[in-house]
This record gives C-alpha cells, structure tokens and sequence, in this order.
C-alpha cells in the first residue's frame, strides 16, 4: 500500500532555513563505529569538563520529588537572584530554554519580512537560522581575520535593518572585539536598531566589557544582551539561558515566551549554580591551562590556530572533514567547520588536561597518516 504525499503547504521560508548541526553526541558515535560509550571523548560543543556545579546536582536531587507539578512559568526566583547579582530588576531579565530560545524571541519579535539582520561572516549558526525563519534578508559583513569587523557592520545598517547580532566571544572562532570598537557600536546604532551581543562565554574573561551600566541606566534601550548557563556552570542538558534588556523590549518578549519554557530541575540547578564560586574558579583555571596546552600541542603539530577568549580552539588541519571522521574512528569527537565555511579547520573544546593530551595525540596520529 503506497503512502499519499504530504500535501499541506509548508512556511515557504523553511526551502531555504539552514539546519543547524550540532556536535554529534557519544552515544550516536558510539553506535555507528561500534565503540563502548564509556572510550569515547567529546570535544565538540564547548561543554565543561568538569561537569555541573556540585551544588546544582544537589539542589537537583533535592528537587527530584517534585517534579509532577508544574514549573514557576515566571522562573520567580531565578530572575530575583539574577538581578540581585546583576544589580537590575526582574523586569529587565527573560527565562529561555538555553539562551538559543531568547535569540529566537528576539525573531518573534523584532524579525519580519523584508526587513534586515546584519551579521558577521563566521557568526554563531542560529543568527541566519533566526532571521531567515521569520522571512528577514540576512546582511554578512566580510569577518576581519576571522574576527568581527565592527566598524563594517555598522556602515552596513540601512533604515531597513532591525537587529544586529554580535557574539564576543565569538563561536566559532574564539575572537574577542576590542571593547573601545564594541562600544563604538554600541554608541553608533539608530535606537531602531536592536544590538543584541551575545555573551555565552563571557564568564571565562578576566576582564570582560561590563555593558549592564548602559541597560540599568536605561541610556541605551535598543541593547539586548544574551547569556547562558550551558558553558561555564556546566547545565548545558538542562538548557536554561536569559537576556537582559530594557524592560519595555523585555515585556514584548514575554508575548512570545512559552509559560513554561524553563523546566524547574533547570531554575533549582541554575540557581544554586550561580553561588558555585569554587565551581567557576576551577573551571576558569582548568580552562586557561587547557588552553595553553591545546596551543602548545597544535604548535608541536605544526599547526595554526586562531588565539581564543572562550573554551575552545579553532584549528586548520587542512581537511577538516577528514581530520573529523579519522577522530572519531579514534574514539575522539571534535566539531568540523565546513558547515560554517571553514572546511580546513577543526573546533577543539577544552577538556581535561588528560582529554587534552589525548585529543592532541589521536591528531598527530590522524595528520601522520597512521
């Protein structure tokens, strides 16, 4: 019996939405290459290596027994204790379902048809996933070694564009804006234009632009700035991110927001998470010694690297499609760039000092031909 077509008309910007690709999991590769789970090293989705806080599995386990009722749609306390530390208010903060959720709000919101997004080229992938699902003309401004030019994409911006997405530190090529250009852009944007600067790994900076002044003053209402809980407070299966902005672009946000986007396992956790200072302290310091060693190891290799302000490492490795496929067949994944345009290169994530070392030599075996 054959199957009738699928005959219901599709959302016509979905012909040409890219799909975003993400770090394939263990288990998958386990699977496909038939390797024990348990041998297998993933980095490839810039996850910390050190886990979750400990004080979030514990508020996690804590919570177990309530999980049959419903989440706090509102995330009450999280947002308080968010706004405490970030000397705000509730109103000026937004709950997503990892910050990937938040950067799909501002489409629902700020996006229409025929309007334009200004990018840089070698963006975070969501940034044209976004704008193209809700019909806007994506703008990529030319990257300046590998790295955002600034001054560009603000010549870029015509009386039709509406956002401007900036992540610094980028991903995926690990490139930090100079803070003078980021405010520079900051300052230079129409306030019809919304800034949203994506701040996934600012907290492995050791001095990181502070731009909440600009938000609690109220001074600039068109910034919008996004963070996460996924890198460096290690939640990343929980899913759990905000925004910051003013708290007018924050009310039209919650029009669009699912009542219950954050699950409650995620808020207890996020929140306990965000008093780890040990956790963050360890993480910072295994991810600066990580660093250097994956930098001297590609060295050693006779590799180049572009220098990183995040936890990972983008690498050319010549081709990075095989390089990937041969890691893998070795027991080690990493995140190949052709997807992002970068086919000669690989994107390692910080492990441990032994997953490091172990990433640095089934590589040198790959590149040996062994």
């Amino acid at each position: 019996m054959s199957s009738a077509a699928f005959a219901v008309p599709l959302n016509p910007h979905l012909a040409h939405l890219p799909v975003y690709q993400p770090g394939r999991p263990i288990e998958e590769v386990a699977r496909e290459l038939g390797l024990s789970p348990a041998d297998i090293l993933k980095l490839a989705s810039n996850e910390n290596p050190l886990g979750p806080s400990p004080k979030a599995l514990a508020a996690m386990r804590a919570a177990l027994d309530r999980q049959h009722l419903y989440p706090d749609g509102n995330a009450f306390y999280l947002k308080r204790r968010l706004a405490e530390r970030l000397d705000l208010t509730p109103a000026h903060l937004i709950p997503g379902n990892g910050s990937n959720e938040v950067l799909e709000l501002v489409g629902h919101a700020v996006i229409a048809p025929d309007t334009e997004v200004v990018v840089s080229q070698y963006c975070f992938a969501v940034y044209p996933i976004v704008t193209h699902l809700f019909g806007g003309r994506l703008v990529e401004v030319p990257a300046r070694d590998l790295a955002h030019d600034l001054a560009a994409m603000r010549r870029a911006v015509t009386p039709r564009t509406r956002v401007v997405f900036v992540a610094n530190p980028n991903n995926p090529t690990g490139t930090l804006a100079p803070a003078e250009a980021v405010l520079e852009l900051v300052h230079g944007l129409p306030p019809e234009v919304l800034l949203v600067v994506d701040e996934a790994y600012l907290e492995y900076l050791d001095e990181p632009l502070d731009l909440l002044p600009l938000i609690r003053s109220g001074e600039r209402p068109n910034l919008f700035l996004t963070r996460t809980f996924s890198k460096i407070y290690g939640l990343a299966g929980l899913r759990v991110g905000y925004g910051i902005g003013h708290p007018d672009f924050i009310a039209g946000l919650e029009k669009v927001r699912e009542p219950f986007n954050v699950n409650g396992l995620a808020q207890v956790a996020a929140l306990a998470a965000l008093d780890d200072t040990g956790h963050l302290t360890r993480t910072r310091a295994n991810n600066r010694a990580g660093l250097r060693q994956l930098e001297a190891g590609c060295r050693a290799l006779g590799l180049a690297f572009v220098p990183s302000a995040a936890n990972f490492l983008l690498v050319r490795v010549g081709d990075g499609q095989r390089v990937f496929a041969e890691l893998q067949r070795r027991g080690v994944i990493v995140r190949p760039m052709g997807g992002y345009r970068l086919p000669e290169w690989v994107r390692l994530s910080v492990g441990t000092s032994a997953e490091n070392a172990r990433c640095l030599a089934a590589l040198g075996e790959v590149l040996a031909g062994r």
